[in-house]
């Protein structure tokens, strides 16, 4: 029913925002003077900023509750994550921040949704960024294989940033939908990646301490392929 609603809304938002956009062509096309027109014209500049703000919270709330459809393929980690880390250097390069890859030298192959994952995988990397908003450090993507308490064997995927680091008070909420640290946040980035993770049967572990940056670590399991070849079939989670 939440999803539902936040359609209804988002879909009126969408014309609210296109009639903002036609007004100020009309008031730019007006024969008025110019100390008249700039204050119209900003009021309508801060309802589209508006707008898009509200949009951006929709987004991610149906992002977060919307139902799951995973078709997991057995591939790479390290081919996923290379292609995400070309993609998002340059954007991160406009906050002042390096890319560093250190992908592990072998195939770390495991069954999951490039698509699904690729979106957790963002998310942390946008946190990361913001986290060392007004720096100019580096955001390190880390693969490994590694074994689990149990025996078995897992990928994992390091997001490690050289910003201001988590307290405990930060560490025990930044999973808590809406809670967040940052001005203009929505509070949905981070449930929303471990959602994606956790309906994969992996977690996201987080190492942090003030003052000495944070690293995320994205757990996927190696789910074995049967004993046909096949790939596990396409599961859906509410």
């Amino acid at each position: 029913m939440a999803g539902g609603l936040a359609h209804e809304i988002k879909n009126p938002l969408s014309t609210i925002g296109l009639n903002v956009e036609l007004l100020e062509e009309a008031i730019d096309e007006l024969e008025v003077p110019e100390d008249r027109r700039q204050p119209l014209n900003r009021r309508f500049q801060t309802l589209a900023r508006e707008v898009d703000r509200l949009r951006g919270i929709l987004s991610d709330f149906l992002d977060y509750a919307g139902g799951l459809h995973l078709r997991p393929v057995r591939q790479d980690v390290n081919v996923i994550v290379d292609e995400l880390i070309d993609f998002f250097a340059p954007q991160a390069a406009q906050s002042g921040i390096r890319v560093r890859p250190m992908l592990a030298p072998t195939k770390l192959e495991a069954a999951f949704d490039a698509q699904h994952v690729k979106q957790a995988l963002l998310n942390l990397m946008l946190n990361a960024v913001q986290a060392m908003a007004g720096s100019h450090g580096d955001l390190i993507i880390r693969t490994e294989s590694v074994t689990e308490p149990d025996g078995t064997q897992a990928v994992a995927i390091h997001v490690t940033d050289t910003g201001p680091g988590m307290d405990a008070a930060v560490r025990e909420n930044i999973f808590r939908p809406y809670f967040t640290t940052k001005s203009g946040g929505s509070g949905l980035g981070m449930p929303t990646a471990r959602r994606l993770i956790e309906a994969h049967g992996g977690r996201i572990d987080i190492f942090s301490e003030p003052g000495k940056g944070t690293d995320v670590c994205v757990i996927l399991p190696c789910t074995p392929i049967d004993e046909e070849g096949s790939e596990p079939n396409a599961t859906q989670t509410p």
